[in-house]
């Protein structure tokens, strides 16, 4: 019996050490934004968005490691609101240095999308 609780006690320990080993997701920003990076990201993002336009500044993602979209607010010819104030919530995006790769992730829906093109690096 005592065998018996070694020989698990050594393969969870062993099954610790795998764990420990694995490269967390680090929260990133974009390093060297270039022409193509920024239309991976905006391109990422409008399909998690399931292909809203989106609009983004060129420095998005460069200083800090999250990124807010709001929702477009309707207006009419005079340039007021359609419905009044907007009661949606924003959609919000956080960049994470996963291994090599820097990878987009959804926070409301939790859906990954690795940026091609991007450098990035741990903030």
């Amino acid at each position: 019996m005592r065998m018996l609780a070694l020989g698990a006690g050594a393969l969870l320990s062993l099954a610790a050490c795998g764990t420990l080993r694995s490269d967390p997701d680090r929260p990133a920003v974009i390093v060297t934004p270039t022409a193509e990076s920024r239309a991976a990201l905006t391109q990422a993002v409008s399909a998690a968005l399931n292909g809203a336009p989106v609009t983004l500044a060129d420095d998005a993602l460069t200083r800090e490691s999250v990124l807010t979209i709001e929702r477009t607010q309707r207006r009419d010819a005079n340039g007021l609101l359609l419905n009044g104030r907007e009661l949606g919530t924003p959609e919000r995006f956080l960049l994470v240095k996963s291994g090599d790769q820097c990878v987009l992730v959804h926070e409301r829906t939790g859906k990954r999308i690795t940026l091609t093109a991007t450098a990035c690096a741990p903030s």
